[in-house]
Formats: structure tokens, C-alpha cells, sequence
């Protein structure tokens, strides 16, 4: 019964995640990967990120930025590809702890380049960060399904709009999640009783969108930049716990 009862919280945050706050999904990772096999959690994570997704796609496509997805797109595969080669060889607990003291590091970082110099956008808007943060949002998605915080730190350095990060953020992770399906299914991750949990969990993740389509709309510019960030934290501690 608490079982059942933690994976609802975990799709609940899913939803939640991916129509307002985005990096809490981390939270629904670690609860997953302590209640199944941290390989076939993995899966299951990606199908109900995936039906948030589409919600999230749905309510936002219209504030996108394209140019700034063309400029993230080109190195998000070879990340992926990267993370699949890892997955294959690599403790995986012990990765992604790893990924979360880098997220720690980064999210550090970025508050004090913000408290030294509230402009942080010009190191942001380069070519350089760009192709790193496709990267690093490949290689981490593929991990740990971790690449919101990536995103978040990238988004919030350039100073995106509330509405434009949310936009943006929605295609971006729709695109990326659909490219590792067939990098789980070549791992053999995708199981029946994968599916089963999904279509059982696929309710409350669509009725977590629709409480953070409404947690969105309330947040002010400051008050989303805020939540976001420590979003972020909580997704580099979960990760760390894990």
C-alpha cells in the first residue's frame, strides 16, 4: 500500500514538473529507483515523462524558442549516445551521484555569478555553452533522467521569460525523451510489467499537469526563477541520496 502510494506522489510530481517547475521530476526519479530495479525504473520514468510531455507541448508550443533549440539540438544524440555507452558499462548509482554533486556545482556557480554580476547572460548566449549544454542534457537524460537542471541553469543564466523557458523546455525534453526510446529498448529496459505500472500511473501525472498549469500561471518572473533554481538543488540532493 505505501508502495502503491508513493509511486501516485512520484507520476503526481512528474506532472507537476513538466507544466511548471521544472527539476522536481528528480524527486519522482529517486522514489522510482528505490521501489524497482534502478535500470527498469529508468524505463518506466521515461514513458510517464513522455505523457507529460505531450501536455506540456500542447499548452506551451506557441511560446518556443526555436533559435534556441536549433542551437541545443545538435549535441543532445551524440550526449545520449555518450550515456547509453555508459549505462552499458558503468555502475549506474555511483554515476549519477557523481551527476548530482556536478548539478550542485553548477547550480552553486550559477547563483554566485548571479550575486557578482546579475547579467550572467553573456557567457550564456555563446556557442560554446549551447553545444555543452545539449551535451551535458544527453548525457545526463540517459543516466539519470536528470537533464531539467541542466536546462534550468542554462535557461535562467540567458534570462529566458517565464513563458518562453516553459515553451522551450516543453519541445526540448519531448524531442529528447522520444530519441531514448529506442536506446532503452536496445538495453532491454522496456518490460510487460513496465507498461502495466505505466498505464495504472498515466492518470496522475495528467492530473499533476493540470495543478502545475495552474501553479504557473500564479508565479511572477522572480518567484519562477526562484522556484526553478531550487528545483535544481532538490534534483542534485535527490540524485546524491539516491
Amino acid at each position: 500500500m505505501i508502495e502503491a502510494l508513493l509511486l501516485v506522489v512520484a507520476a503526481l510530481v512528474i506532472g507537476y514538473s513538466k507544466t511548471s517547475i521544472g527539476g522536481l521530476s528528480s524527486i519522482s526519479i529517486a522514489i522510482f529507483a528505490n521501489l524497482m530495479p534502478a535500470r527498469e525504473s529508468t524505463a518506466a520514468i521515461l514513458l510517464l515523462l513522455i505523457t507529460g510531455d505531450l501536455v506540456a507541448v500542447w499548452h506551451y508550443r506557441q511560446h518556443a524558442d526555436w533559435s534556441l533549440l536549433r542551437r541545443l539540438v545538435p549535441s543532445v544524440l551524440p550526449g545520449l549516445a555518450l550515456g547509453a555507452a555508459f549505462l552499458a558499462v558503468v555502475d549506474d548509482t555511483v554515476l549519477r551521484r557523481s551527476i548530482g554533486v556536478l548539478l550542485l556545482l553548477m547550480a552553486a556557480l550559477q547563483l554566485v555569478l548571479q550575486w557578482r554580476s546579475p547579467d550572467t547572460s553573456v557567457v550564456a548566449r555563446s556557442r560554446p555553452a549551447a553545444l555543452g549544454t545539449g551535451l551535458a542534457a544527453g548525457f545526463t537524460t540517459m543516466t539519470a533522467n536528470a537533464a531539467g537542471a541542466v536546462m534550468t541553469l542554462y535557461l535562467v543564466a540567458r534570462g529566458v521569460e517565464k513563458r518562453r523557458f516553459l515553451g522551450t523546455g516543453a519541445l526540448f525534453f519531448f524531442g529528447v525523451n522520444l530519441c531514448k526510446v529506442p536506446f532503452s529498448a536496445g538495453l532491454g529496459l522496456f518490460t510487460a510489467g513496465t507498461f502495466q505500472r505505466t498505464v495504472l500511473l498515466v492518470p496522475f501525472v495528467l492530473l499533476g499537469t493540470w495543478a502545475g498549469l495552474h501553479t504557473a500561471r500564479r508565479l511572477s518572473q522572480a518567484r519562477f526563477d526562484q522556484a526553478v533554481l531550487a528545483a535544481t538543488v532538490v534534483s542534485a540532493v535527490a540524485l546524491v541520496a539516491r
